[in-house]
């Protein structure tokens, strides 16, 4: 893919900032609602919770995570960092995409069928919706924290790029120092 130019490259990374932080937020929000669900005593809070849930799995997870992968996408391959290049990038991908296809999976089911129990005034506490929100908030953290610390250096291939690259640069400056050498004798 080509290089993104500088004005693309920061539109695209406000996006992916913005929507990342926004997938945090959307499961702070989850996990919270989910805590309601499962520690109330009252079926109308546990209802109006599972609810509260359902909404934001059919209107807000899904956009919102594909919004992340995409535009993570679109910044790896647009820029010098590559996806292949960095073990952080190609961490951060594979996260990303698990925890995708997790919400779509098994979050989202389970999410809908205590809502459609809820709904049929028979709420039941699942620990297992303070569970998935929780390893998910963790997860986002740590995706977080290698975006801005890029910990693990460059992969093999990023390595051998890398050393091209610089192979590269050694034999221009060498050719213009050999013929800047030529013209000034």
């Amino acid at each position: 893919m080509q290089q993104l130019s500088r004005p693309a490259r920061r539109a695209v990374l406000v996006l992916h900032v913005a929507v990342s932080v926004s997938w945090l937020g959307l499961t702070l929000g989850l996990l919270a609602l989910g805590l309601t669900g499962y520690t109330t005593g009252s079926p109308d809070m546990a209802t109006a919770a599972y609810r509260a849930m359902k909404v934001f799995g059919d209107w807000l997870v899904l956009p919102i995570a594909l919004m992340s992968l995409v535009s993570g996408l679109v910044l790896s391959l647009g820029t010098p960092w590559g996806l292949a290049r960095h073990r952080w990038v190609v961490i951060k991908f594979w996260l990303t995409l698990l925890t995708l296809l997790l919400s779509v999976f098994a979050l989202r089911p389970r999410i809908n069928h205590l809502a459609a129990a809820a709904a049929a005034g028979t709420p039941a506490a699942d620990i297992q919706l303070v569970i998935a929100p929780a390893v998910a908030t963790a997860t986002y953290f740590f995706l977080t924290a290698i975006s801005v610390l890029k910990p693990w250096g460059p992969t093999k291939r990023g390595s051998r790029l890398r050393a091209a690259q610089s192979a590269g640069a050694r034999a221009r400056r060498a050719r213009r120092s050999g013929t800047e050498g030529v013209g000034a004798r």
